[in-house]
């Protein structure tokens, strides 16, 4: 009989769990639903106080008139560019800079990494303007340089995440390559960034949502159209329909889609590098 309760208890414990988790997903999953069932709505049906999910017209020309709307290929491509520059520069300076940091025995290692700490205290609003004014000297205003370069110097966030997933990998692997005459390079190149997959997965995950969505970068340092990337054709698509709802959703779809595909394919890389200790 205790046996009975004691399951009938488990079970009653998971269904509510599931219930909970469930309900959290769906509260999560609204926006998204409201902003495809609103971008198939008419203006008329999307101002109406009697909100339905499935429109009674589906008005699949709004994506059409969008698209014609705002160059969306060209502003893709922009930001295709920035973006993935700089998932490719953070993925090959921050490794580098955490593994310094957690395998490699120098004088000063310790300051540099609270020095790397104290830079995420600082705001970027706090830095902007000195960093306007650089690339300003520099001549490389109205160039996407200024929001691609940062990125191989190494994000402080993603440099002390890996490293910290570097210090739970075995100092005894390293040992045993340095024994058999490996040089550091070919340590970080033939053992750590194997094991270090999931984590740089990660990485690029978060380095291209943040890219991807960014919009005071590419305001502050794109003054030619042709060189607008998504965030800020949106915004200036959103200023001339302002009023225009199942327009702007639709044009807000097409920038969120991708990101969400994105997310799909690589979210098991993206839940390992969280939770792996680095060692298989």
């Amino acid at each position: 009989m205790n046996q009975k309760k004691s399951d009938s208890k488990k079970v009653t414990k998971k269904v509510f769990i599931y219930i909970l988790l469930i309900s959290f997903g769906l509260m999560f999953l609204m926006p998204f639903v409201f902003l495809i069932s609103t971008s198939l709505k008419s203006d008329i049906e999307a101002f109406s106080p009697n909100f339905t999910i499935i429109p009674k017209e589906i008005k699949w020309d709004n994506y059409a008139k969008a698209f014609k709307e705002i160059p969306y290929l060209t502003y893709t491509k922009n930001t295709l560019i920035i973006t993935m520059s700089c998932v490719a520069g953070e993925l090959i300076s921050c490794p580098l800079v955490a593994y310094a940091l957690s395998k490699v025995n120098w004088i000063g290692k310790k300051p540099i990494f609270a020095l790397l700490l104290a830079t995420m205290l600082i705001p970027y609003q706090v830095t902007m303007i000195p960093l306007y004014m650089i690339w300003n000297k520099l001549g490389l205003l109205g160039t996407k340089w200024p929001l691609i370069i940062p990125s191989f110097f190494g994000g402080a966030y993603y440099i002390i995440i890996l490293t910290q997933f570097f210090k739970t990998i075995p100092n005894s692997l390293l040992e045993a390559a340095r024994i058999d005459g490996a040089s550091e390079f070919k340590i970080y190149r033939s053992i750590m960034l194997p094991l270090s997959k999931p984590a740089l997965a990660t990485i690029g995950i978060f380095t291209f949502l943040a890219n991807w969505s960014d919009f005071l970068g590419p305001l502050l340092y794109l003054s030619d159209q042709s060189q607008w990337t998504l965030s800020l054709g949106l915004q200036q698509f959103m200023s001339a329909h302002s009023v225009k709802w199942g327009l702007l959703m639709a044009a807000s779809a097409m920038f969120t889609i991708p990101t969400v595909i994105i997310f799909f394919f690589a979210q098991r890389y993206f839940i390992e590098g969280i939770v792996t200790t680095g060692l298989k």
